[in-house]
């Protein structure tokens, strides 16, 4: 969408505007051929700026678009592996794309909107535009510093944001916690967010750290594996990986803490077994404020002399506090797969403040409000 804000603008925003159909991308399965939130705006006339899947389905989606501006109702088109004895579009690639398809009404209030979201774009401020996967959308925009509370569902948006993450969020068919409250309390919504993805910074070359990045990508985080052995550190056997650093940990981690490249969304997880790379990696970083979470993987015994030789090296106990280690929850896995659930989930635990406790064993609602 951040492509189209222009076109989306100057169409609106002109002395002969009217209505448009903006089309995006709100899911993505397989080897689909845009990212989720790449759009496309249909004008009444069938003009077309952007795309949404490289020209698989954009004729169909042009269909679409004109009925919505006809009657104003948004739909959600989904397009699948194309199928030679099928009339209906498909998608050459094998993977599977969802679409939502809205009205958009130069008021002013959307306007302001979307000149809000340009300028925060521009600026490169975090924001991110929720959208509601009704039949009539209802839009809110969310900033660092302006959260106000929305349909049950400005906690995830605000969670959404500070991750840098993209999807879709809320449920159908909600809890109703209030027999006052309306049925559509926490509607499905689309969250498209423009911001930086947080960081997964991963420090070893085993299957434990292959395990965690592969599940960091399915989180949405940017996982960066870093590890001193070119032997071992390659991007064949780390594919999920969005980058692959060989080089001593400790000194990376210099440089980006130096470059401010480090912050409150950074997650860096030590999983090397080795004094000689994890004591200076943690040291480094626990020296600095800037992290978000800091965990090492190890028995309590190597946690216990890992937490001996950082003191030795000048780490001070407040410090040391901020060390997660053993790392993970006790969920009683052992393979590289279930330990990097436990890592997982603890990240996902600490972010929200959680407890990590069973569902069944509490009371109330389960999405904080």
């Amino acid at each position: 969408m951040r492509d189209i804000l222009p076109d989306l603008l100057g169409v609106l925003g002109g002395a002969d505007a009217r209505p448009v159909a903006l089309c995006r991308v709100v899911a993505t399965a397989g080897s689909a051929p845009r990212e989720v939130g790449a759009a496309m705006v249909v004008t009444a006339e069938s003009a077309v700026f952007g795309s949404v899947s490289g020209g698989c389905v954009e004729g169909a989606l042009v269909h679409t678009a004109q009925q919505v501006l006809s009657d104003g109702i948004a739909v959600v088109e989904q397009f699948g592996i194309e199928d030679p004895r099928d009339p209906a579009p498909g998608l050459t690639c094998g993977g599977q794309i969802d679409v939502v398809v809205e009205r958009i009404e130069p008021t002013p209030e959307r306007l302001d909107q979307l000149r809000r979201l340009a300028d925060a774009v521009a600026a490169e401020k975090p924001i991110a535009v929720a959208t509601t996967l009704t039949a009539d959308p209802e839009w809110y925009l969310a900033t660092e510093t302006s959260q106000p509370p929305w349909r049950r569902l400005d906690r995830d948006v605000a969670d959404m944001l500070a991750t840098g993450r993209s999807g879709v969020i809320g449920v159908d068919d909600c809890e109703v916690t209030d027999p006052a409250a309306p049925t559509d309390d926490r509607p499905r919504t689309f969250v498209q967010t423009f911001a930086p993805a947080a960081r997964l910074i991963l420090v070893g070359a085993n299957d434990f750290v292959r395990a965690l990045s592969a599940l960091g990508s399915t989180l949405g985080m940017r996982v960066t594996v870093v590890d001193a052995r070119p032997v071992f550190a390659t991007p064949e056997r780390f594919p999920d990986a969005d980058e692959v650093i060989v080089g001593w940990p400790d000194r990376y981690l210099a440089e980006q803490i130096r470059d401010r490249l480090i912050g409150s969304t950074t997650a860096l997880c030590v999983m090397t077994h080795d004094t000689k790379f994890d004591v200076p990696t943690l040291r480094t970083a626990l020296r600095s404020p800037t992290f978000g979470f800091i965990g090492a993987l190890g028995s309590r015994r190597t946690a216990a002399d890992r937490n001996r030789r950082l003191r030795e090296e000048g780490v001070d106990e407040e410090q040391l506090a901020r060390l997660r280690s053993p790392l993970g929850l006790d969920l009683g896995g052992h393979t590289p797969a279930e330990v990097a659930v436990a890592v997982a989930a603890q990240l996902i635990a600490e972010r929200h403040g959680a407890s990590a406790a069973p569902l069944f064993e509490g009371a109330g609602p389960i999405h904080r409000n």
